[in-house]
């Protein structure tokens, strides 16, 4: 006997919700940017820039597992380590992307070479994103999954280096991030 399970959404819209808005929903997915992506850091205007598609924060939030955050390479780039359980439960951005930036991101990030993009269960800290039915807005201190650009492919070394809870570019580790247009 086929069951549909309880959580299932319906296949059609809800009288309050147009088609269109039903397929953009399907198509949402949440990413947790934790480096150069953040509010404040260099590469935050990719998420603003309309041409690369849609991004709105949610939230703030960070890993529910520890993993190494390190600064590393010749441009001071911050890393996810794929290394669960060790380093730090990293702070960072929930966004809501659709399809576009999600593809535009892959690109920036050169996933699958220099990241790789994987689900990560992430712990709500804060969330600033609007209800919007049928999507259920998380409550703090709750966890969800997000996309994550993180790495398996890095020299051995580099999970020798400080791990990091939070990157800043300017912060005290004194490894200022070299922009992609100066190099």
């Amino acid at each position: 006997m086929d069951r549909k399970p309880a959580c299932a959404a319906p296949p059609w819209p809800t009288s309050r919700m147009s088609l269109e808005a039903t397929a953009s929903l399907a198509k949402m997915a949440h990413v947790f940017v934790y480096g150069t992506l953040k509010r404040g850091q260099p590469n935050h205007q990719v998420l603003l820039d309309s041409s690369h598609g849609w991004a709105a924060l949610r939230g703030q939030g960070r890993t529910a597992e520890p993993h190494p955050l390190v600064i590393a390479g010749q441009h001071n780039i911050p890393y996810l380590l794929r290394l669960p359980g060790r380093g730090h439960c990293v702070a960072g951005e929930i966004y809501a992307v659709d399809e576009q930036m999600l593809q535009f991101l892959d690109e920036f990030e050169g996933c699958p070479d220099m990241y790789q993009r994987t689900l990560v269960r992430i712990e709500v800290l804060k969330w600033e994103g609007k209800r919007s039915a049928p999507v259920e807005t998380p409550a703090a201190d709750s966890t969800m999954q997000c996309f994550v650009y993180s790495t398996a492919t890095y020299s051995p070394e580099w999970a020798l280096l400080p791990y990091h809870d939070n990157y800043d570019s300017q912060g005290t580790h004194g490894l200022r991030y070299n922009p992609r247009e100066n190099r």
